[in-house]
């Protein structure tokens, strides 16, 4: 039986990173800074940061993990940078990249206020619930505690649905 080796050169591991996870990052980036170009630039930038610092990569967390922490904190940076405020960031859910198929209505509402829902709230739903990921590397991504994830997304959830049904038991926080 012949043993299946993983990716032996720098550049092949970062290659098949790219292949796994370009998509997915583009997907939270273009969410979480509603801007596709600068998402494709933060994107790019990540894989540059990930080639640079591979031989430090201790692998105490997946790759996917380390990828989306350092695509995060360069959205964050992004973010904060003084003319990011004053461009249009207008995205519309048909400008994010390659949609499987047309969504029902219901999905594009459901994406339009998590959108809208403040950045600490916004981003552990887009982990959690666009990125599939555990509270836990949730957490570790964003260096708040697993608790404040789940609270973080308690929250999330009361808003949007306050957001999409006008329920009662809205909480501001």
């Amino acid at each position: 039986m012949e043993t299946v080796k993983g990716p032996d050169s720098k550049a092949q591991r970062i290659e098949h990173m790219v292949t796994l996870y370009q998509l997915p990052l583009l997907r939270l980036c273009a969410l979480y800074l509603q801007d596709e170009e600068q998402a494709k630039d933060v994107v790019q930038e990540t894989f540059i940061k990930a080639y640079r610092n591979l031989d430090s990569f201790r692998a105490e967390s997946s790759e996917k993990t380390w990828l989306t922490r350092i695509a995060i904190n360069l959205c964050k940076n992004v973010y904060r940078s003084g003319w990011f405020r004053h461009i249009d960031r207008s995205v519309t859910l048909d400008m994010i990249a390659e949609r499987p198929a047309p969504a029902a209505p219901e999905y594009d509402a459901l994406t339009e206020a998590i959108l809208n829902l403040p950045v600490r709230l916004r981003e552990v739903a887009l982990l959690c619930w666009l990125q599939g990921l555990t509270f836990e590397e949730a957490a570790g991504i964003l260096g708040i505690s697993r608790q404040a994830v789940g609270s973080r997304l308690n929250r999330a959830r009361k808003k949007l649905r306050f957001a999409l049904e006008g329920s009662d038991e809205h909480d501001p926080a």
